[in-house]
């Protein structure tokens, strides 16, 4: 499902727009530093989804509530769209269960815009 969803190659990629890309990397950084909601270790905006790795500090759905309401509302406000989704409903979440599978998904987080042909080398994509 991964491979599909870094192709792009159906579905919206409004993602891409730098400035819905800066939104949610900022919420991102809120979430963490001014809600206190998780500690964000990695994270991924690609053209159609995003990847996180985090350390929860309160309930995942009312972080992705959160996260996923205020980045839909201002999205929404920049493409010009009212009662429109942004976000699709379900969410995939995975217990990380030791250090080892953290470092892989880590890893596996910071290459995907690689494996996904949108940089020759991780540090290259914004």
């Amino acid at each position: 499902m991964d491979r599909l969803l870094d192709q792009a190659r159906t579905g919206p990629v409004y993602l891409k727009q730098p400035e819905i890309a800066q939104l949610v990397i900022d919420s991102l950084r809120y979430g963490q530093d001014s809600l206190g909601h998780y500690t964000l270790h990695a994270f991924v905006v690609m053209p159609n989804h995003v990847h996180l790795l985090l350390t929860p500090h309160v309930e995942v759905p009312k972080l992705l509530r959160s996260l996923k309401g205020i980045t839909a509302k201002r999205a929404n406000q920049i493409l010009g769209f009212t009662g429109r989704a942004f976000w699709q409903e379900e969410s995939y979440d995975h217990v990380v269960r030791n250090g080892k599978e953290f470092d892989r998904i880590r890893g596996y987080i910071e290459a995907n815009p690689v494996r996904a042909e949108l940089a020759a080398e991780a540090g290259e994509y914004r």
